[in-house]
């Protein structure tokens, strides 16, 4: 039984059939978490969620802020972007089913692994400094629950905007569920104190006066657990012992990875797929 995790997909499902391919995926045998940012900018979103459904608890995904927006779309929260490509999904019919299943995914994992029971904690983009791997499962299931529940619409309306941009324990409400939104579907960048940028898209390596990368702010609680992530293009393939970033702009023309573990998670193969351009930044 192997595990792997895959990076952002952006609905480029022949490139995830590709690496599927070349990574030998069997369901009955292996497990393979996706990283978020399934569906959008790439040709065929549809085709990738229905993937993900056909094999059931073998890819298990987890939500970014694409599919979340394909959600808002869905509900009347959000006008299309003119880079999105999800018109077909929004119009298929099985659009129902496509978008019950997603809205059932949760923002973060963690799964043990194999015999030495080392835990890896799993997010689309980023862990604000002061929450530790609990709570950043705890705070994820609140926003899970009201996904899944009669409120969706109401909570897609106000999910939007920047505000608060930092954590603190007395949030409640909307603003508390945006900020969780906002730190496990958005972060990149933020202060040494937390406090979250959503302006900067640049590399880790050119940080804005002030900011830093949220995997480097110091005393971060979850310094010593290992994560793995996405969403973040222009940082690519990064593999340090207590972070895995997997976002290698498949849907801009780069390559859609994977990482194989072996009997720990140090143990780590590097497996990559070559992708058509689906989009070109800026355009």
């Amino acid at each position: 039984m192997a595990l792997y995790c895959i990076g952002d997909v952006q609905g480029c499902d022949r490139a995830l059939g590709q690496l599927l391919d070349r990574i030998g995926f069997s369901p009955s045998r292996d497990t393979v978490y996706l990283l978020g940012d399934l569906v959008n900018r790439g040709p065929d979103s549809a085709a990738v969620l229905r993937r993900c459904m056909a094999h059931g608890d073998a890819l298990r995904p987890l939500l970014g802020n694409h599919d979340l927006h394909l959600l808002a779309l869905a509900h009347g929260a959000r006008k299309p972007g003119r880079q999105d490509t999800l018109q077909e999904l929004l119009a298929a019919t099985d659009r129902a089913a496509l978008l019950d299943w997603l809205r059932q995914q949760p923002l973060a994992r963690r799964h043990v692994h194999g015999q030495s029971e080392e835990a890896l904690l799993l997010v689309h983009a980023g862990v604000l400094p002061q929450w530790s791997a609990q709570d950043t499962l705890a705070l994820a299931d609140e926003v899970h629950a009201v996904l899944r529940s009669a409120d969706l619409g109401d909570f897609l309306h106000q999910m939007y905007g920047n505000a608060p941009a930092q954590w603190h324990d007395g949030l409640h409400g909307v603003e508390r569920l945006r900020v969780i939104v906002n730190a496990l579907t958005r972060l990149r960048f933020c202060t040494p104190q937390g406090t979250m940028d959503f302006s900067s898209t640049e590399s880790a390596s050119t940080a804005p006066p002030g900011l830093l990368p949220w995997f480097d702010v110091p005393g971060r609680r979850t310094a010593d657990q290992p994560i793995a992530f996405g969403h973040w293009s222009t940082l690519g393939w990064l593999n340090r012992p207590d972070l895995l970033a997997l976002d290698t702009g498949c849907v801009w023309g780069g390559a859609l990875s994977a990482v194989r573990f072996g009997h720990t998670l140090a143990e780590r193969e590097l497996l990559q797929v070559r992708c058509a351009q689906a989009q070109r930044p800026g355009a």
